[in-house]
């Protein structure tokens, strides 16, 4: 199965509770990729004790998923992107939602 799914916001549970998912899914063989928009491409200045974001976004990627974060929401924070953000665009995001056998938005 191919998994797309759209990250908007910064809660540290949410947020976390996703990454969680999508690596379990690259991990049952399913192509993973993450579009970041609005409020999710500060997915990077996620900083809670519990919920350690970061760690969870590194395994994903670790397991081959992929990250793309909306260049003109990184634009908009005066952010050049990073491993996790890499600056992307509009036709990305599109084709993750055309590509995708199930799309997720949170």
């Amino acid at each position: 199965m191919k998994l797309g799914i759209v990250i908007t916001h910064t809660d540290p549970e949410t947020v976390f509770n996703t990454l969680r998912l999508a690596q379990y899914s690259l991990e049952q063989g399913d192509e993973v990729r993450i579009f970041l928009s609005g409020k999710g491409v500060e997915i990077d200045l996620i900083e809670d004790a519990q919920f350690d974001v970061k760690a969870q976004a590194q395994a994903v990627l670790d397991a081959g998923g992929e990250f793309l974060a909306c260049g003109t929401c990184l634009k908009l924070r005066q952010s050049d992107g990073s491993e996790i953000c890499p600056l992307s665009t509009l036709k990305d995001h599109y084709e993750v939602v055309r590509d995708s056998d199930r799309v997720i938005t949170i």
